[in-house]
């Protein structure tokens, strides 16, 4: 099955072994796991609990969006715009430069088109109409991250990608070309040559794999993307660590920081944060404007769809957190907007405004500047 990519080997199999997360045969996390992240009586969920297990973890309708693509036809006046598309994939313009952040438009986050974890919300633009991208950015390889169609239509483009030790295996087998792909381990920096644009692979507590027999086989990576004049944290998958503190003395401070706050349960508590331990990754991030991402998209967990959100607009304020959390689609800008509508009450209890055949897709503006694939 193609969608589970490739082993590394040779050259890039002895890099990787050189990297210092590197254990006996698989990288591992070194950071020692912080109290009271695992609640050691909560008990891990059966594949009988993901089928039919918990209340309200999907909608019953489609999740209000906009139409970003009259938006993305003018530069942002700050020189700073996101886009939050679904998930953890995010549109970010920086300073003229346009970098997705684990770009997953599949159906299912599972190596399946019939089987795994179904997408219950599409994603505002297809994926023919994005305009161009000057680099993709992938934090690690699980399949709500990395997605095999997707890969597939964005070889299709001349975009590099820069991605933690070891995933450019799966991207090379997937036909992106090797000289377009930028593989990082911890700290280590990518600089675009023509741009001016610096990407950082940064800690992360959490795991990888594709596979029964893949586990840890290649590295995952919080990512720092950062301009003259701007800088986003982008944290991919973790759990809490107080390596956030490092990771602001070194690269901070930040513009905009995007964190995980969906698919949490007592029993992962050390390789997810959730929106309290967000909250709290997000002091030692120094408080920038925060656009929590990892929800809306796909039912992984046995918590319902909204509650990262409902969680978030209770305890940010208590924290003196600045809150974004814009509708699928809307671009903000962090250094001017305020965004804290409680968008996603009412969902359930609309009545459905979709076509039969499912929620209406963003229509192309006749003037189009960019190609379509």
């Amino acid at each position: 099955m193609r969608s589970l990519g490739a082993k590394a080997d040779g050259a890039r199999l002895e890099r990787m072994k050189a990297s210092a997360m590197w254990g006996e045969d698989r990288f591992r996390n070194i950071h020692p796991i912080l109290p009271g992240l695992r609640d050691p009586n909560a008990t891990m969920p059966k594949m009988s609990d993901f089928i039919c297990g918990g209340e309200r973890r999907t909608p019953l309708h489609p999740l209000p969006s906009m139409k970003p693509l009259d938006s993305w036809l003018r530069p942002p006046p700050s020189g700073l715009r996101a886009t939050w598309l679904g998930h953890s994939t995010v549109l970010i313009e920086i300073e003229g430069l346009r970098v997705l952040t684990d770009p997953v438009w599949g159906p299912r986050a599972s190596p399946s088109r019939l089987i795994g974890p179904k997408r219950f919300q599409p994603v505002p633009v297809p994926l023919r109409s994005m305009p161009p991208i000057d680099l993709i950015v992938i934090s690690h390889d699980h399949y709500d991250h990395l997605d095999y169609p997707t890969i597939k239509e964005l070889a299709k483009r001349s975009v590099p990608f820069v991605t933690s030790l070891g995933v450019g295996a799966h991207l090379q087998a997937w036909g992106i070309p090797p000289e377009r792909i930028v593989e990082l381990d911890w700290w280590e920096s990518y600089q675009s040559p023509s741009h001016g644009l610096t990407v950082t692979a940064a800690p992360s507590q959490h795991f990888s794999g594709r596979g029964l027999k893949d586990r840890n086989a290649t590295l995952w990576s919080s990512m720092v993307i950062r301009s003259e004049r701007h800088s986003v944290f982008f944290s991919g998958d973790t759990g809490l660590t107080t390596e956030y503190q490092s990771i602001r003395e070194r690269l901070g401070p930040f513009d905009l920081v995007m964190l995980e706050v969906g698919a949490f349960h007592p029993a992962w508590g050390d390789i997810h944060l959730g929106p309290a331990n967000a909250l709290k990754a997000l002091s030692l991030l120094g408080n920038s404007p925060f656009l929590p991402v990892h929800w809306g998209t796909f039912n992984l967990a046995m918590h319902a769809w909204d509650q990262p959100a409902e969680s978030l607009l209770e305890l940010g304020p208590k924290t003196g957190a600045r809150l974004l959390m814009p509708r699928l689609g809307e671009p903000i800008e962090p250094a001017e907007s305020n965004v804290l509508e409680p968008w996603w009450r009412g969902v359930d209890a609309r009545p459905s405004r979709t076509h039969p055949g499912g929620p209406e897709m963003t229509s192309l503006p006749k003037d189009m500047p960019w190609p379509i694939d």
